[in-house]
């Protein structure tokens, strides 16, 4: 049985131009202004939890629309999952559209998890992300990639500050965009481990967007993998997207994504 990811609020006949904002953003966009609010916000031990077992958890938030591009679609699927009925299911079915720099045409399928949207807001930061994937994506050639998630400082549509935890066909699990957009410059990367595929993967990210001195630490299955310094947050996670964010060079691949948690904490470990 499957239950299909339905159109977030802010689906509109714009969502194509804020998704090449998105793009845009993804490419150009360096910088964020801090607002005063962002910057004396503190923390409330504030948690948000989703299992995927129902729309009604992200149905306050953007999702992406269902055969996106023609390339790809998402839903809550069955057919695996850690615990509960559900998980988030993502698939690509083909070569995605070819887009001109400055725009992309990466392929997307995934509810966005806007916590600016929370009565609360943002989430003030040190905050640790664990999230279980099962991937079944094949990355072959130089050109793809895969993104595991995406995290933003930004509470706009244009998503101008985000940092990546990506892997490519060297088939490890890296930071992106970090310290600064379109760097990978790691204080740390594993030498060995790779991600497998086809089966479950605990992800672990404790993320500090502090302006004066931001950090972001990954581990796979409770080891290690890669450490960066972070620059350019304003101290609050504003939203984030797991699932689907990929290369349009790929014609194939499956993604799920189950038991996804987002906590403020004192200290990143």
């Amino acid at each position: 049985m499957t239950v299909q990811c339905q159109k977030g609020e802010n689906e509109n006949s714009e969502f194509f131009n804020w998704f090449g904002l998105v793009s845009l953003a993804y490419q150009s966009g360096t910088t964020i202004v801090c607002t005063q609010e962002q910057l004396q916000k503190v923390q409330a031990g504030r948690s948000f939890t989703t299992g995927f077992e129902s729309l009604d958890d992200v149905s306050k938030f953007y999702s992406v629309p269902l055969n996106y591009q023609s390339a790809a679609t998402h839903s809550l699927s069955t057919e695996q999952k850690v615990s509960g009925s559900y998980s988030h299911k993502a698939t690509i079915f083909k070569i995605g559209p070819t887009c001109g720099y400055p725009m992309n045409c990466n392929h997307r399928g995934y509810p966005t998890i806007q916590l600016h949207k929370l009565n609360a807001g943002g989430f003030k930061t040190p905050v640790l992300i664990e999230f279980s994937v099962y991937l079944d994506m094949p990355l072959s050639s130089t050109s793809d990639w895969f993104s595991f998630a995406t995290y933003s400082a930004d509470a706009s549509d244009d998503w101008k500050r985000v940092v990546l935890i990506n892997t490519d066909f060297k088939n490890k699990a890296f930071l992106m965009h970090v310290p600064l957009h379109n760097q990978s410059n790691l204080t740390y990367q594993n030498p060995s481990l790779t991600f497998p595929g086809k089966q479950w993967v605990k992800m672990k990210t404790c993320l500090n967007l502090d302006p004066n001195g931001g950090e972001a630490k990954v581990w796979q299955d409770e080891v290690l993998v890669s450490t960066s310094n972070v620059s350019g947050g304003c101290g609050v996670l504003e939203q984030a997207h797991f699932g689907l964010y990929a290369s349009p060079t790929l014609s194939t691949g499956t993604v799920y994504n189950d038991d996804l948690t987002i906590t403020e904490v004192n200290v990143c470990p």
